[in-house]
């Protein structure tokens, strides 16, 4: 008996150092960066304006940082013009709203690349972004940044975005049409946005009915975001065509509302494969810059005869 107890003791010793590893080794794969530095290098289109601005901007890029008293987002981490340091100019700025386990610290290079083409842009720690809480009090605060940081009285308050790629766009949606400081928002921009079935599901539910400003919804045509399961029943992946048909219908149609799918793009694949149209769109509705509009307003839009996307549908 004494034998088989010793045998029982050692099995489950080894299941809990088995478990320890398990847990460190999970841990430590969580603390690693998402996207190398220059991530965007091998990013290709036959598109002129595509090519354009999957690259860096022509603005150094500096960072500072905030603790905040909320648990969930711990830091928020904002990267923005160094220029803004010396001069008394303001700066449109942008929200991300993160995906499903992913704080900002592990995707760094991609707000250092965003803010290079003259955008300040905000991120925090939250994993689970799904209600737009986090992304709501984040705004909150920087919109009351106090004077001790290089941004006091640097943002344009008149030209404010928001992104948000998967459970993030759940969230993005709904940090726009949930909360009071919403209004804020000029344009959002999605990426294989949580189609509403699976957001009702998770306590993320939301209307883009609500949806009062320019948006620009995207979403990949791989199996990950489109099983091709009838997604009304079963998961039909994250963002299946049919979820974006449904909420560009729901957006009255005096709204710029585009939305159009990346060919070939998995899931896991979205943020970087738009990228260029994402930082477009943002130049365009919060820069007013005219050469990214010529990619999404007219009969000759670039975004109409790239071959990299489909499924296009837009009102401008």
């Amino acid at each position: 008996m004494k034998k088989v107890l010793k045998i029982i003791g050692i099995v489950v010793l080894i299941l809990i150092i088995l478990l320890v590893i398990l847990s460190i080794k999970g841990y430590i794969e969580s603390q690693k960066p998402v996207y190398e530095d220059d991530y965007y290098k091998d990013f290709q289109s036959n598109e002129e304006l595509e090519t354009k601005y999957s690259k860096l901007g022509n603005y150094e890029v500096s960072y500072e940082e905030h603790e905040s008293e909320n648990s969930s987002i711990k830091k928020i981490r904002i990267w923005y013009p160094k220029e803004l340091e010396n001069n008394n100019n303001e700066y449109p700025m942008i929200i991300v709203v993160n995906a499903s386990g992913v704080p900002a610290f592990r995707y760094e290079p991609f707000f250092k690349r965003l803010a290079s083409w003259g955008f300040i842009v905000v991120g925090n720690e939250d994993g689970q972004t799904g209600t737009g809480e986090t992304t709501s009090i984040t705004l909150d605060y920087m919109l009351n940044i106090s004077n001790d940081s290089k941004l006091y009285n640097k943002i344009d308050k008149n030209n404010i975005g928001i992104i948000g790629y998967s459970q993030g766009g759940a969230g993005a949606i709904r940090a726009v049409t949930e909360f009071e400081n919403g209004k804020n928002y000029k344009t959002i921009f999605t990426g294989s946005a949580a189609y509403p079935f699976l957001a009702n599901n998770m306590g993320w539910n939301y209307d883009t009915s609500k949806i009062k400003i320019p948006y620009f919804m995207t979403a990949g045509t791989g199996k990950s975001d489109d099983s091709g399961k009838d997604s009304s029943k079963e998961f039909g992946g994250v963002a299946p065509l049919s979820s974006l048909i449904e909420n560009y219908d729901k957006i009255t149609n005096d709204v710029f509302k585009i939305r159009a799918r990346s060919v070939g793009t998995e899931h896991e694949d979205m943020l970087v494969q738009t990228d260029s149209y994402m930082t477009a769109w943002m130049l365009y509705q919060l820069q007013d810059d005219k050469e990214a509009s010529k990619i999404f307003v007219g009969d000759d839009a670039e975004i109409l005869h790239n071959k990299k996307w489909q499924d296009i549908e837009k009102n401008k």
